[in-house]
């Protein structure tokens, strides 16, 4: 019987997380997912300088057999290890708190006043969970409840001059 992707994400991070933190990464981020006909387990890994390619291929190289070893997928896949890149989806609470102070795009299920997208500086959270955008135009932060988010990434201006 097949595990449901929830369950496979679930026992890769058991794996995943331990074999990170002995690396020296941090665990961004694991997914299982399908891309046409094939199923993709997708690893990300962060650093605080950055990951190289050398890191995604040191991570695969490490994890490949302990996940042979768990079995915790049944079907074929191809394992990716890969970083989080400069625009990056935030999903949890701690990725949200790191975050803090970065430019995002809001993307929402529904409009709120009339707009389904807003960019701004990411304040962070509010005790009810909720996410703080100070949003372009504005001074004051806007709240955004985490159900009406359809996602949350960060943004970066390749046009500045930074």
């Amino acid at each position: 019987m097949k595990k449901n992707t929830k369950g496979v994400v679930g026992e890769v991070r058991k794996v995943a997380e331990p074999l990170a933190e002995e690396l020296g990464y941090i665990l961004w981020d694991v997914e299982y997912v399908k891309v046409g006909a094939d199923m993709y387990l997708r690893i990300t890994i962060d650093h605080e300088d950055g990951i190289t390619i050398d890191d995604c291929e040191k991570m695969h190289r490490a994890i490949d057999p302990l996940l042979d070893e768990a079995d915790p997928i049944e079907e074929a896949y191809h394992l990716e290890v890969s970083s989080p890149g400069i625009e990056r989806e935030l999903k949890e609470d701690w990725q949200i708190e790191a975050c803090e102070g970065w430019d995002v795009e809001v993307r929402l299920y529904a409009p709120i006043d009339g707009a389904k997208s807003y960019l701004g500086e990411l304040v962070g959270l509010d005790a009810d969970g909720n996410v703080l955008v100070t949003c372009k135009g504005s001074d004051a932060p806007r709240t955004f409840s985490r159900a009406a988010i359809a996602s949350l990434k960060t943004r970066y201006d390749f046009d500045s001059e930074n």
